[in-house]
């Protein structure tokens, strides 16, 4: 979309849905919302997507309202930088070449600088101290505090002075009122020191809320930026992976990465996939089998058909939903931002009520008491209390995709600690998912080896699921089928080794009158466990029984015991019959499993479990179980790597099959809250601490710069906890 984009700027990069700007300065929550209100009232802006983990904002907006709109992101004290289309991914999101820079400088030159800052701040405070009380050594003195100052604050005094022109008061407003006052009453070294230190406290955050943001984007440095691909006159290319087209052949050597999505069609590996499942263990690849940007080829070398271009990859499209998720607010983070909202200006009005009465009051002087009034300012700035909830809140986030569980936001995080019961489909959840050949027997006197070789070559010739099972389970060499013919719900029937034969289901077998009571009491004890037997007979009688089911996962039961140690119940809602039900329940220690729904009488099932045990989480496949998955309070997608529809349809979505990874959800979600209330805690409890010390006048502004920094520090290492922990459960 064209627009008026400011002289001399480069032109705005035009995505789809408008355009996207870098914010240097755009480190929390805060500023966000310091951004929205400046641009309230603007008309034209149909929506505004904020990045913060990248620093970028997207306006999707009318072409007249792109210059009011970044002309009021410069008033309040921000820079927006124009991106360019290279330096944007499908869908406008920056790219991993953007996001490199701090505040818009180097890291290097911004701890130069802020080294600067610190070193002008010591020369001031070593002038104040050890120089006579002359004129020249107090200007030299106050020449260097002023040096420190604008080197260290010159985005905080841009930003707070935009907040105080709009009768705002944010942590850059109390900071440069401080700071200049100070200044102004004379204790210039101490408003030098004061800011070079917030300076780096502010600095240090940023690298440490940035560590949290970027732990999940570091991810996508695992693909490579180059795919060996095969060219149409039959050459191997070295290639750009985002100038590689679909359905091109690209070659996977043992030790590379998979750069790009697609499907193996040529040779044998190991592929470690734990940056998208979660998973350690390598798993094996051949012909026809999926892998993943990202990936790790093991052992054997890999031709792979690309299904989708770099910017639309499985690995791609996590960390754009987890950019998304880390923009979104937590409910705790709105409580976080709406108290500061309110003791922010509370301990403002404080401060001026303490610098006007206590001259009156306490018969101190007006220095001390502006002093005083000062420290209480700086005490105030809610800097611990603002970061302490968005880095615990990412570093849950992250810690789950690391996990190969996709959090889409910071709401589903906290409520997934609340959950008391969680209903699970059955197939593909607790079960494989593939129909198997579970048992075999032979019936009468019949030959065992003949009939399984008569069952092979009948069964090899159907697509049927169960038929397949059951091929699949013999692995026979099938012999010649003559006269071969489906029955529609039945079963086939043919010719081998020119005996008429029928492999079928029990209804056809009534229908040729071959059933007897020995036998319906065998297929009964199958029926009961779950199973779908098929028989094999001649037109004598039944020759064979062959038991197919869909087994449980070896991880379905451990799951199931995790949740209840967590007391979260578990219920399985199921289309199948209800024995079958009842049969997988029992097998994964299910107690409560209800058979024979729809997906609008799981819809249903999920409304009356939330009467019955509170919140309820749902777990599905995404896709069938959509209406029930929506209607929980947190819905899980089982085994969505690569698919789109999956990871729209839940709110958490489980990148492999494993069912453990719920219950993983909800004590990462119990973890995450525990901290965020450490956190908040702490930073409420170092500033009431220093609040009273500042009345009583125990307290400087160096003690409360330091206690600001400290408790800024405490929370951000204390939330910084979770990711630890996750490398940890790898």
């Amino acid at each position: 979309m064209p627009s008026p984009a400011p002289a001399g700027a480069m032109p705005a990069a035009a995505g789809p849905t408008g355009q996207t700007f870098r914010i240097p300065t755009m480190d929390c929550s805060a500023e966000e919302s310091e951004i929205r209100r400046a641009m309230e009232g603007i008309a034209g802006i149909r929506s505004l997507d904020f990045q913060l983990g990248a620093r970028s904002l997207r306006i999707d907006a009318q072409d007249s309202a792109f210059a009011p709109a970044l002309e009021a992101i410069r008033k309040a004290g921000f820079d927006p930088q124009p991106l360019a289309p290279a330096d944007l991914a499908a869908g406008g999101a920056p790219t991993r070449h953007t996001q490199d820079d701090d505040h818009g400088h180097s890291p290097e030159a911004g701890i130069r600088r802020m080294a600067l800052a610190l070193a002008f701040a010591i020369g001031a405070e070593a002038l104040s101290f050890f120089a006579p009380e002359v004129l020249p050594w107090k200007i030299g003195g106050m020449a260097l505090a002023a040096v420190a100052i604008w080197l260290a604050g010159l985005d905080v005094y841009k930003k707070g002075v935009a907040a105080l022109l709009r009768g705002r008061l944010n942590i850059d407003a109390l900071m440069s009122v401080a700071v200049t006052g100070a200044f102004l009453i004379g204790e210039w070294p101490e408003a030098a020191m004061v800011m070079a230190l917030y300076a780096i406290a502010e600095l240090i955050e940023a690298r440490a809320v940035d560590r949290a943001r970027n732990s999940i984007k570091g991810l996508l440095d695992m693909a490579p930026e180059k795919a060996l691909m095969l060219s149409p006159d039959g050459v191997w290319l070295d290639t750009p992976a985002d100038e590689v087209p679909l359905e091109s052949i690209i070659r996977v050597r043992p030790g590379e990465r998979v750069p790009l999505d697609g499907v193996v069609t040529k040779g044998e590996s190991a592929v470690n996939q734990a940056p998208i499942t979660g998973e350690s263990v390598p798993v094996d690849k051949a012909n026809g089998d999926p892998v993943f940007a990202g990936t790790i080829n093991e052992t054997g070398e890999l031709e792979v058909r690309v299904t989708a271009a770099s910017a639309g990859t499985t690995l791609a499209c996590i960390i754009h939903a987890v950019e998304e998720a880390q923009g979104s607010r937590a409910p705790t983070q709105r409580f976080v931002d709406r108290f500061a909202s309110i003791y922010t200006p509370a301990v403002f009005a404080l401060a001026v009520a303490t610098a006007l009465l206590l001259p009156w009051l306490a018969d101190a002087t007006w220095l001390e008491s502006i002093y005083k009034a000062l420290v209480l300012l700086v005490i105030a700035c809610p800097c611990a209390l603002v970061i302490s909830t968005p880095v615990t809140i990412v570093s849950g986030l992250s810690a789950a995709a690391r996990r190969g569980i996709l959090v889409k936001g910071g709401t589903f995080l906290e409520q997934a600690r609340l959950l008391k019961a969680v209903a699970l489909d059955k197939t593909g959840t607790i079960t494989e998912g593939k129909p198997r050949l579970v048992d075999f027997r032979a019936w009468g006197n019949a030959d065992e080896a003949l009939v399984k070789g008569q069952a092979d070559a009948l069964a090899s010739r159907s697509d049927h699921p169960v038929s397949k099972a059951i091929a699949a389970g013999l692995a026979m060499q099938a012999a010649q089928v003559q006269d071969f013919k489906a029955l529609a719900g039945r079963g086939v029937e043919g010719s081998v080794d020119n005996e008429k034969l029928l492999l079928g289901n029990h209804r056809v077998m009534h229908e040729r009158g071959l059933c007897e009571p020995g036998l319906e009491a065998e297929l009964a004890l199958h029926e009961v466990q779950g199973r779908t037997v098929t028989l094999l007979a001649n037109r004598a009688g039944v020759l064979a029984l062959f038991a197919v089911a869909d087994t449980i996962k070896e991880s379905s039961k451990a799951a199931i015991a995790d949740l209840a140690k967590l007391g979260v119940a578990s219920v399985m809602l199921t289309g199948d019959n209800q024995a079958t039900a009842e049969s997988i329940a029992r097998q994964a220690g299910i107690a409560d499993a209800k058979g024979d729904l729809l997906p609008e009488a799981k819809l249903d099932a999920i409304k009356e479990m939330q009467k019955r045990y509170g919140a309820v989480g749902m777990t599905g496949d995404g896709i069938n179980d959509a209406p029930a998955l929506a209607q929980a309070d947190v819905g899980f997608a089982m085994g969505a790597a690569g698919t789109d529809v999956a990871m729209e349809a839940a709110d958490v979505v489980i990148m492999n099959d494993d069912l453990r990874r719920v219950a993983e959800t909800v004590r990462l979600s119990r973890r995450t809250h525990a901290v965020l209330w450490q956190n908040i805690s702490v930073a409420l409890g170092i500033k009431s601490v220093f609040l009273v010390w500042a009345v009583f006048g125990a307290a400087s502004m160096w003690m409360a710069v330091f206690a600001d920094m400290g408790a800024s520090l405490l929370v951000v290492a204390n939330g910084l906890r979770l990711l630890r922990a996750s490398k940890g459960a790898r």
